[in-house]
């Protein structure tokens, strides 16, 4: 004979939880919303597809340039003129630095050539280097 199962708690104040303020509020569910999900209701926010850290909108603050020391430049005028990157005219040296992929000319180090670089931009320390060695900066 079928036994009824719903009778086991009836008639009984807590059906089975214990004093009447047990099953009260947010804490007897380990939380409301998201909380838990990283710590006791991993698996849960886990399946549910959640992820952890940053989302949402990304602001970029600014571009990042390819930059190059002068002195660098000045060390490599031998092997940049071997590459056909450079160009020599007469005693000036002739070297475009989008070839090299760089957009900015910074002034670290010594020019003990005569340079003519064309490149985006240039710091004013560079141009002050590279024109007191009797050489020529050009903005492209």
């Amino acid at each position: 004979m079928p036994v009824n199962k719903r009778s086991k708690y009836r008639g009984s104040r807590t059906c089975g939880s214990g004093t009447h303020k047990n099953r009260r509020g947010g804490g007897s569910r380990g939380g409301r919303g998201h909380s838990g999900g990283c710590k006791h209701h991993f698996v849960r926010y886990f399946m549910q597809g959640n992820t952890y850290g940053k989302d949402g909108f990304f602001h970029t603050q600014g571009t990042t340039d390819t930059v190059m020391d002068v002195g660098i430049l000045d060390m490599m005028t031998g092997s940049l003129l071997q590459q056909g990157i450079g160009v020599q005219e007469g005693d000036v040296v002739t070297i475009d630095m989008t070839r090299l992929g760089v957009d900015k000319v910074l002034g670290g180090g010594k020019v003990l050539h005569k340079l003519r670089v064309s490149a985006r931009s240039f710091s004013e320390q560079a141009k002050q280097k590279i024109e007191g060695a009797g050489g020529q900066t050009v903005i492209i």
